[in-house]
């Protein structure tokens, strides 16, 4: 971000040039070394668990009925997949078929 050297107003890009809204000054082009930046938020389309044969178990467990295969057991784990003021997701692993669900508080 740029700021007019007059009135400290934040200049905006207009037509190739900055210009203030303010008080009228106007920048002709960019230099090399204050080049504008696009920030770009990444969003996960898709929950990957990384799960082995081999695996020690050590997540928790607790009592809820896997939608598969209704056994009673599963390990859960709590993941921020949305923005940092919503709910947490917890996650659900069946003991019995491994089959791996969601629950949103």
């Amino acid at each position: 971000m740029m700021f007019c050297p007059q009135c400290k107003s934040l200049l905006v890009s207009t037509g190739g040039q900055l210009k203030c809204r303010k008080c009228g000054y106007i920048r002709d082009g960019v230099a090399d070394n204050e080049k504008l930046k696009k920030k770009t938020h990444r969003r996960e389309k898709e929950i990957t668990i990384v799960d082995t044969e081999d695996q020690v178990a050590t997540l928790p467990t607790t009592q809820v009925k896997c939608p598969e295969c209704g056994h009673n057991t599963a390990e859960w784990w709590l993941r921020q997949l949305r923005s940092a003021d919503e709910s947490e997701v917890r996650f659900f692993r069946c003991t019995k078929c491994r089959h791996t669900w969601r629950e949103y508080d």
